[in-house]
């Protein structure tokens, strides 16, 4: 979707292609008779002509509405589908991420969240269409557009979103994989695919017509569309597609209708209106126009997924949240209790050919109350195990996360200065995104030596004084870094991560350099072989600003379903948490407006569930987290 609140015209050239087979070149349309023809022998048929949507043999109007299968366990797939159903909509749009798929080279992934077959046979077997959005870029508030990170670590540099054919062989690549899995799932084959989008918004931010021409070649249709927002009177606009397609190709459709809007860290919960919004839908349907809700159902951005936004310039940085609930119709947790859901299916039920689905309850969500959590290690004494010696990297000069393989998380840097005879002046010109620096005498060997000098951050860097302190040995300088969400808009789309700028001490370039990748997949391990520290005076909770680990169970009786839950940070700071080893996302209460954790039932189980959190700051000062049965987004910013 576009990431400017202000509308934009983004005339998508050759950007929804209809797919009966897959072609490397754009046939010739059939007349139109042929086109009005009912299909023969029961063949099921979907296209366009005379400016309408056709489905085997009748104008069809496309309402539609965006879910992401990668922001939803599978498990409830088909729950949020069901509530799209009873929304109203006959047709669910998706995106693909390809850095979902191929995390590294070569390596294809395709089941768990990644099981896109598995949710569009669901969709099917629920009765709907489905417009699929393949990208390979997709913006959608995703890591780096839909990219995968590798591909910034590709020397030379590739030129995204262009003809540079390195980079078009790694999109022929994923595309060779992907593109025969749904080649079986499109209408004409008996799937539910009416129609694939080819890249996203290109309008927007480039002319490069080859680009466009080398995927459309694998296509056989196509139809320009616009987005525009809700506010917008649409049918100027849908004139205007006229202008850019094939007589009779451009029935009127906006296929991101917007319900609601994204919100940054530090942003107050962006909210649309449910009557102004279903005032606007009503505008559309009732030209007999076509509209794809953005979003039916946002969802939440697990792991380290989100991504971010820029403004004027690239250190205008602004974060995505971890919820994607977007104040959508369907919200986070599923809830259709709220104005907005009963407002647009009033609308969309003047418009339905039958009678909709029986209004859904809500899931029911639980609070399970406060847990109390014990600190585990601080992460510089577990570095060994967070990070494999043979990924420790030697350089003369940092280099960024993706060069080294490092896609998400962190990564630490480190190097040594000598003993000054009185304080120095530190700076760092370029951090992707945000670096917290420590110092210790390079002999200690006692974590509680280190001391915290401060946090870099892209959008307001600074130098800042790093203190005198007394060694018998050098000076040891660790600098972990952030990555807080590739961009996924805009002119500065290759978004490196990590130092991207030498270190200066003192005027003084520092040299010889060791990164540390730091790697969660064996959390669970590590934490079991380090005891764990109870604290029994909570005045005696250490404060300091390092980060560290920390660990707290709850259970649910087997008497008891188990339900979804939300966790609330209140009066910590910020970090990831995880949840039975499932990484449920970043939380950073003392930036806002988020300030819980979404758990969905899916990911706990009956008897002991293990919370881990990883505080990059101060703790709670009583070690407390509390599951509570609400979202608890909203919280006043200071401006």
């Amino acid at each position: 979707m576009a990431s400017s609140r202000r509308f934009k015209l983004l005339l998508i050239l050759l950007a929804i292609v209809s797919l009966a087979s897959f072609s490397p070149a754009l046939p010739a349309l059939s007349s139109p008779h042929r086109l009005h023809s009912n299909p023969k022998g029961g063949d099921r048929r979907f296209w366009i002509a005379d400016d309408k949507f056709w489905k085997d043999g009748e104008p069809f109007q496309i309402i539609g509405g965006d879910l992401h299968y990668f922001r939803v366990v599978p498990q409830y797939w088909k729950d949020r589908l069901l509530r799209a159903k009873a929304l109203g909509l006959n047709t669910i749009q998706t995106y693909v991420p390809w850095n979902l798929h191929e995390p590294s080279p070569e390596k294809w992934v395709f089941e768990g969240m990644a099981d896109i077959e598995s949710f569009l046979n669901i969709a099917q077997e629920l009765g709907f269409l489905v417009m699929l959005r393949a990208g390979p870029y997709i913006c959608a508030e995703w890591d780096l557009g839909g990219f995968p990170a590798w591909l910034l670590g590709i020397e030379p540099a590739l030129e995204l979103r262009s003809s540079d054919p390195a980079f078009l062989q790694l999109v022929d690549r994923w595309w060779g994989i992907l593109l025969p899995k749904i080649l079986p799932l499109l209408y004409s084959h008996g799937g539910p695919i009416i129609m694939v989008q080819v890249e996203n918004e290109f309008g927007s931010y480039g002319d490069d017509q080859p680009y466009l021409r080398h995927l459309v070649a694998l296509a056989r249709r196509y139809l320009g569309t616009v987005d525009f927002s809700t506010g917008e009177d649409p049918w100027p606009i849908f004139q205007l597609q006229k202008k850019y397609n094939l007589p009779g190709k451009s029935p009127p459709l906006t296929a991101e209708f917007y319900t609601g809007w994204l919100t940054h860290w530090g942003e107050k919960i962006a909210v649309t209106d449910a009557n102004s919004t279903a005032a606007a839908l009503q505008k559309i349907l009732s030209l007999n126009a076509s509209a794809v809700l953005y979003m039916a159902h946002g969802g939440t951005n697990f792991g380290f997924f989100s991504g971010a936004n820029t403004g004027e310039n690239e250190k205008d940085y602004k974060a995505d949240l971890t919820s994607y609930d977007y104040d959508a119709p369907i919200k986070e947790s599923g809830d259709v209790q709220n104005l907005k859901f009963k407002a647009l299916r009033n609308v969309i039920q003047k418009y339905s050919r039958g009678s909709l689905p029986p209004f859904p309850t809500n899931n029911e969500i639980a609070r399970y109350g406060p847990v109390k959590v014990s600190k585990v290690a601080s992460l510089f004494q577990v570095l060994h195990a967070l990070c494999d010696p043979i990924q420790v990297i030697e350089t003369d000069q940092p280099v960024s996360m993706e060069s080294i393989g490092q896609m998400y998380g962190f990564l630490l840097y480190t190097s040594e200065y000598p003993e000054k005879e009185s304080g120095s002046i530190l700076s760092i010109p370029k951090v992707h995104d945000r670096a917290q620096v420590f110092i210790r005498c390079s002999l200690a060997d006692n974590e509680r030596s280190l001391i915290y000098i401060g946090t870099i951050e892209r959008w307001s860097n600074r130098e800042f004084a790093v203190p005198f302190i007394k060694c018998s040995s050098n000076v040891s300088l660790f600098i972990l870094v952030e990555n807080l969400g590739r961009l996924n808009y805009g002119p500065y789309l290759y978004d490196r991560k990590g130092l991207l700028s030498a270190v200066i001490l003192d005027g003084t370039i520092l040299h010889r350099w060791r990164l540390y990748p730091v790697s969660f997949n064996k959390l669970s391990s590590i934490l079991r072989s380090n005891p764990i520290m109870q604290v029994a005076d909570p005045q005696n909770v250490d404060m300091t600003e390092e980060p560290r680990f920390y660990q707290g169970s709850f259970f649910i009786d087997h008497k008891n379903h188990v339900k979804d839950t939300y966790i609330s940070f209140r009066g910590w700071t910020k970090g990831i948490a995880f949840v039975n080893n499932f990484n449920i996302g970043r939380f950073w209460p003392l930036m806002g407006p988020q300030c819980t954790l979404y758990v969905p039932a899916p990911i706990l189980q009956h008897g002991e569930n293990i919370v881990v959190i990883l505080e990059l700051h101060s703790p709670h000062p009583e070690l407390m987290l509390n599951l509570v049965d609400n979202h608890g987004l909203l919280m006043l910013i200071k401006n």
